[in-house]
């Protein structure tokens, strides 16, 4: 898979942490990767590795989120654009193999695929934001 498509299956994986309990995520994740028919090991390792990686530091990425934003707390977005804004956080603060301008681009796809029409110009200003 290229790494836009692994992104987008990483952001779902994301969404998921919002509406189902810690101790369920492996299962979900199980059923998640059985509807992946053309993914292989090493994609579907890339996005468990990642999609927990982010998940350890949800708490820390809301905070910077929040730091960043003028009367929109994370508790107050959607979950679509939150779930965004984390995985873009992520790669914008801790994975080297990301350039923050790739990082940025690639959200607001993703929220021009799945957020309001308002979603790209939000997820977009906040990301820019934080790359000052």
């Amino acid at each position: 898979m290229k790494r836009t498509e692994l992104r987008e299956h990483i952001f779902k994986v994301l969404f998921g942490v919002e509406f189902n309990a810690e101790q369920e995520m492996p299962e979900q994740l199980q059923l998640y990767f059985e509807q992946l028919e053309d993914a292989r090991e090493k994609d579907l390792d890339y996005i468990r590795t990642k999609s927990s990686k982010i998940a350890e530091k949800i708490a820390e990425i809301d905070s910077l989120i929040n730091e960043h934003t003028t009367g929109w707390k994370t508790s107050r977005m959607n979950k679509v654009d939150l779930t965004i804004l984390r995985l873009a956080v992520y790669e914008m603060k801790w994975d080297e193999d990301v350039p923050t301008g790739v990082a940025i681009d690639e959200a607001v796809e993703l929220a021009k695929k799945y957020s309001s029409n308002e979603g790209p110009a939000f997820i977009n200003a906040v990301l820019g934001k934080l790359a000052e």
